[in-house]
């Protein structure tokens, strides 16, 4: 494709709003760095390994609690507005975090950078989905999933170089550039046609195509009095129809396997598994070589996914990511050697884990999020989605010492490897390809037989 007019706007918009990816990417690196800075230079703060845990799980809780209450945020205030008004927010979380004498004050700024990450998560993904052309929404849409990888890889590299303190005010700068980059930014078309608002602006300024605007209007016995206020969603005719449940089900399940295959233990405990595996390289190095190889694939993948499609990578990613975890646990099984060739077994595993990780399952869910949900709910069921994937990412860190303790680490991996083997089936038999369709395409797509009879390509209006 051309560098169009419309595509350099386009990913404009979606640079901007990948910035809280980034972000989130910082507050996921950010413990593997600053634990073993805390210990080093502030040692009356940690004063036991439990609270090491809770310095790396208590940000999803958070997250959890502002995904919750995100779905209703965007829905008022929009997307751009919801990114713009947490900003501030997560800049506070990070200098109480710089500032901290306390364990107590620790943990606040790290909830409360958790909740942004919870506020953010998908108003993102949905803005960038939602302002893209078909043709490019995949490669655009996998953006934010490449800024996450660069902020785990900047908080590790800046982790070596930069005490946790000054690692805290590193990543507030970031925050500062998302209130600023998001300015010039125009609201979601989509959001401004469902609010009576008029969307032309913000369609000329992103040079968005018929196709890119276009919506399903419901069937004659199905339109509500006020198309503003279309019928609550957690009404059991709206919630159980076909639309809603099928994109639903299929959301949830991807990120819940997303989490389970093991990718966030792996990021928050990537040192620990290295020293505990007898790995002959060098724990902080491999930890970087990690995060590096994890920002490539992501970049391979977003240049694939317009491609290839969707299907295809979620299932090369499954298959990858069972093949290297059954790996891993072999390495823990055999006890591998320091001397022994097969002391890389263990980086050799995570690196292409974090391959296949990032191919499909790292970016493609939160991709589909902005796709596979209707448009009167999308706000409501990404939030919904998004608290899945937290409260899956919050078991995975909190669960991984307890699960070495009862199935040793072999077993651990092991499981890991049996989730991405059920992902593998799961998108083979259930999750349609989306690569190439308009957002009304997809919603019909999950419309009952009835209903796609009734609502044919005449009924597609398109936003003007």
């Amino acid at each position: 494709m051309q560098l169009s007019q419309a595509f350099l706007k386009q990913l404009w918009l979606t640079f901007g709003a990948s910035l809280a990816f980034l972000i989130i990417g910082l507050v996921r690196g950010y413990s593997a760095s600053a634990i073993p800075s805390i210990e080093a230079i502030d040692p009356d703060i940690i004063q036991h390994s439990e609270q090491k845990s809770w310095i790396g799980a208590i940000p999803p809780l958070g997250a959890f609690l502002g995904s919750i209450l995100s779905g209703a945020l965007m829905q008022r205030a929009g997307r751009r507005r919801t990114l713009q008004l947490t900003a501030p927010l997560w800049v506070a979380s990070w200098l109480i975090l710089g500032f901290a004498k306390y364990f107590p004050l620790i943990l606040v700024g790290r909830m409360m950078s958790g909740l942004c990450v919870g506020f953010v998560l998908a108003p993102a993904q949905v803005y960038v989905s939602e302002c893209c052309d078909p043709e490019i929404r995949g490669r655009l849409g996998s953006l934010p999933t490449l800024s996450m990888s660069l902020g785990i890889l900047l908080s590790y590299i800046a982790g070596n170089w930069l005490s946790w303190r000054y690692l805290a005010f590193f990543s507030a700068i970031f925050c500062v550039a998302l209130f600023v980059a998001l300015f010039p930014l125009p609201e979601s078309p989509v959001w401004l046609e469902t609010h009576g608002g008029d969307a032309a602006d913000a369609i000329k300024w992103l040079h968005l195509s018929a196709r890119a605007t276009a919506t399903v209007k419901d069937n004659e016995h199905e339109k509500s009095p006020d198309p503003e206020n279309p019928p609550s969603l957690f009404t059991r005719k709206v919630f159980f129809s076909s639309v809603v449940i099928k994109p639903l089900v299929i959301g949830f399940a991807l990120l819940f396997f997303q989490q389970f295959s093991g990718i966030d233990a792996v990021i928050f405990f990537t040192v620990e598994i290295f020293q505990s595996a007898g790995s002959t390289l060098d724990a902080m190095t491999a930890t970087i070589i990690i995060g590096l190889v994890q920002l490539l694939s992501n970049g391979v993948s977003t240049m694939l996914v317009d491609r290839a499609g969707r299907r295809p990578l979620l299932l090369i990613s499954a298959a990858i990511m069972a093949a290297s975890m059954a790996s891993m646990g072999a390495a823990f099984y055999f006890e591998v050697e320091q001397k022994s060739w097969l002391g890389y077994l263990p980086i050799g595993s995570l690196v292409v884990f974090m391959i296949g990780f990032s191919l499909g399952f790292g970016g493609l869910p939160f991709l589909l999020l902005g796709e596979l949900f209707p448009t009167h709910y999308r706000s409501q069921l990404s939030a919904m989605a998004s608290a899945v994937n937290l409260l899956s990412m919050f078991s995975v860190i909190k669960s991984y010492h307890a699960l070495e303790s009862v199935l040793t680490s072999a077993g651990t991996f092991w499981m890991y490897g049996c989730f991405c083997v059920m992902a593998f089936f799961f998108v083979l038999f259930l999750v349609p390809e989306t690569k190439g369709k308009s957002l009304a395409e997809i919603e019909r797509h999950f419309r009952g037989k009835k209903e796609k009879e009734a609502v044919q390509m005449q009924t597609v209006q398109t936003v003007c």
